[in-house]
Order: C-alpha cells, then structure tokens, then sequence
C-alpha cells in the first residue's frame, strides 16, 4: 500500500446540519436490524435454528443484559452454581443437562463448559446513533475481517479500553454467533455493533462528521503513539495477509504502524487492536491529567 504524504489536513469535530438524515439514506443500519444471520445477507444467514451462546462468560454477560432475550437456558449443575447471581434474577426456568447432554446439541468439540443459552440476535444500533455515542473514544473498523475468534477479541479489548463501537461490513464478516460471543468473553453485550453495507462511503461519514479516520499499516511512517488520540478516531483494521483494500487505505486520513522492537515484525489483527486501543487510552488518559 502506498504512503501518502499529502493527505487532508485533520478536521474539527463538527456535525454538519442534516448529519443524521445523510445516514439513513446511506444505508448504514434502519432496517436491517438484528445482527446474526438476517434474511438475504448470504455471507451471514443462520438457518439452523435458534441463535445458541455458550461458554460461562458469554453467557453471565448475556443474563445480565436487560436487551437480551432468553428463549431456554440450559445448565449442568456446576454450571448452575458457578452462574448462581446471574440465574437467580432470571424469571425463566433453567433446564439441567450433563456435559454429554450439551455436546450432543452443541458438538463435542465445543468448549461450553456446562452452559448453553438459546436466544435471539440483539438490536442493531444505526450507525448514525452509533457516532452521536462515541463522544470522543475511538470507534473500531473492520475491514473484510471475517474470523470470528479475531473479531471476539477485538470486542474483548474494545470492552477493556474503553471504545465505543464497532463497525463491520454486512458481508464478509462473520455472524454474532456463540463461537464469537465465546471469545469475546461477555464484550458482545457490551460493545455496540453497527453493520455497513459500503465501508468506504462509511468512512467518508466519518469525516464529515469530525472523525480522523486511521489506518492501520505495517509499512506506513507513522507510529500510533504519536497520534493525537485526544479527537473522535476511527481506527480501521484489515484482514490478516491482505490488510487494508486498496480503496479503503486510500480513504483513510492517514496511515500508522505499530512500533516493534522484536525478531517478528507483525500482530494478528486482534492484537494489533490491543495494542492500539491501550495506546489510545493511555494517550485520552494522559490529556485529562
């Protein structure tokens, strides 16, 4: 990917008069509302059956969010007790099963530790709602990332540093499933999600509503910590290998790198976000001392 040098000069946060109406003509959210496998979204449809979580985190932060609906919850006795707080405001009736009970449904290689919750998908926040909420953290990016241990991760470190959403395209990512929510560890209940159908039309919005739009680039000039994280951001990601598309590099302010010092010069994406959203929150840190 190209250096550019010549980039636009960063803007002030503003909001243009009309900013809200812009996206909903765009396309970003309305009526599309749930988030995992929506009719006619080929990349991300689920017809299994119901949505099913899994795992004692993912599941204690799905009972304890008002916006979740449970539809059965199925426990082993150690699980029951481990998640005791959780189920007892629950006015729902538990169901008990042995692990075997759970691998049978849920696949034997499945990690569920003795918990599984069928539900349905959350609401999906508009994108528009998504930015008016920010108020200055840092809004995550992902561009054509689809494995969803990667993407559980980055909520994971979304949820630990303080950032206020995520915003992936609605094909060629991955669905909001259990294998997700499992590595987001709770995060999904947390850390809003907005799906875009053009991502680079997305993050001309972003700019025209004050957001510094980053890419992250192994081979850019400029490292992350020298950033002025103390402006709305928008830090974009892409896949492992490919990186940032063409189009979407190009549509950045501007390009960083993270500073490495060691034999590997590289992160896997969910890394990588780690470290730029910890950087980003020592730097927000730093400025209010």
């Amino acid at each position: 990917m190209s250096k550019d040098a010549s980039r636009p000069p960063q803007r002030p946060f503003s909001r243009k008069p009309g900013w809200q109406k812009k996206f909903s003509r765009t396309g970003h959210g309305k009526d599309q509302r749930q988030r995992p496998g929506r009719r006619g979204d080929d990349d991300r449809r689920e017809d299994e059956g119901p949505l099913r979580l899994f795992g004692l985190h993912a599941i204690e932060a799905a009972l304890k969010n008002p916006a979740r609906k449970v539809k059965r919850l199925v426990l082993t006795e150690n699980a029951e007790r481990r998640l005791a707080e959780a189920v007892g405001e629950l006015k729902h009736p538990v169901a008990r099963a042995s692990p075997r009970d759970l691998d049978r449904i849920l696949g034997a290689d499945t990690v569920h530790q003795g918990a599984m919750l069928e539900t349905e998908p959350l609401p999906e926040p508009e994108f528009a709602d998504l930015i008016a909420e920010a108020r200055g953290r840092p809004l995550i990016v992902l561009d054509q990332v689809t494995d969803p241990h990667n993407v559980g991760a980055i909520l994971r470190s979304a949820a630990a540093f303080g950032a206020a959403g995520l915003v992936m395209t609605r094909r060629h990512s991955p669905p909001l499933n259990g294998v997700l929510a499992k590595s987001a560890s709770g995060a999904l209940e947390l850390i809003p999600i907005a799906l875009v159908q053009n991502l680079s039309r997305a993050l001309d919005d972003l700019k025209d509503v004050g957001f510094v739009v980053v890419g992250l680039d192994g081979e850019a000039e400029a490292a992350i910590e020298d950033l002025d994280w103390s402006r709305p951001t928008a830090l974009v990601m892409g896949a492992e290998g490919k990186g940032l598309r063409e189009l979407t590099g190009k549509t950045c302010d501007q390009l960083a790198r993270i500073t490495t010092q060691g034999p590997l010069d590289s992160l896997n994406v969910s890394n990588a976000a780690a470290v730029a959203l910890h950087t980003a929150a020592l730097a927000r840190i730093k400025s209010r001392n």
